[in-house]
């Protein structure tokens, strides 16, 4: 099964306005460089930035995405951001479930599915983070852990077109720490058979599994062969335009 690769870059709470146009604009020119179509590019910046990026990557084919959103198109929601508002914006692409926002502000699975669910209503596709603790890893809860976040994460409405699971082992992200290739591989494996039984075998099969968890430009190449591995959202490497910029080349 060929699937399209993916490399989304989340900025996370990172760039004030010049040096977010700044990284825009050399992540757009570096991928229009390249001129290929084997693979699609997605930048998630901070909500502050979102339209100033959109100018900046215009005409370069690097999609816009945001980091979250709330599960109402509007109302009273103080500081909440809406699908609709961002498809408006001309976003493509939402986060939802980071583990930031799942340990951070108490997010449960029930909320993340309703948020995904709104966004693909909406208009949007969604990127679905899942993941275990470095706690749960050394338990070996790593594969029931994922399974329970896929179960109660992804919405009714979701297909291999407007949803995408990313597997972000909580214990790896912004640690420098890294899976073996050959955990990276059996839980994406595992991740695919959870998601047949989710959504049936012929959705599971075309759904992009995306790896996350400290992937930078000396193991992208690695990672991104692994058969289940279908791209990578990085996190420090995208705020550095030569290093996202190695990770697209890696992804060949």
């Amino acid at each position: 099964m060929v699937r399209k690769t993916l490399i989304a870059g989340n900025w996370k709470m990172n760039g004030l306005l010049d040096d977010g146009i700044a990284l825009a604009k050399g992540v757009g020119a570096e991928f229009k460089k390249t001129g290929r179509r084997d693979c699609e590019v997605l930048v998630c910046p901070p909500f502050t930035l979102l339209t100033s990026v959109k100018k900046a990557i215009k005409g370069t084919r690097v999609q816009l995405g945001a980091q979250d959103c709330h599960f109402e198109s509007k109302g009273a929601h103080t500081g909440d951001v809406s699908p609709v508002m961002l498809k408006d914006l001309g976003c493509q692409y939402v986060i939802v479930g980071h583990s930031e926002r799942r340990t951070n502000h108490g997010e449960s699975n029930e909320l993340i599915s309703k948020k995904a669910a709104a966004a693909i209503e909406a208009g949007l596709k969604v990127i679905i983070c899942i993941g275990e603790t470095e706690q749960e890893r050394d338990a070996g809860k790593t594969i029931d852990v994922c399974t329970k976040q896929i179960m109660g994460s992804v919405p009714q409405n979701a297909t291999d077109k407007n949803t995408v699971i990313a597997y972000e082992p909580v214990w790896a992200i912004g640690t420098g720490k890294t899976p073996t290739t050959k955990d990276v591989e059996d839980v994406h494996a595992a991740i695919r058979k959870v998601l047949a039984k989710k959504c049936g075998r012929a959705v599971a099969n075309k759904m992009r599994i995306l790896y996350g968890g400290s992937m930078k430009p000396t193991n992208a190449k690695e990672l991104l062969a692994l058969p289940d591995v279908d791209g990578g959202l990085i996190g420090g490497a995208s705020l550095k335009v030569a290093d996202f910029a190695a990770i697209i080349e890696a992804s060949k």
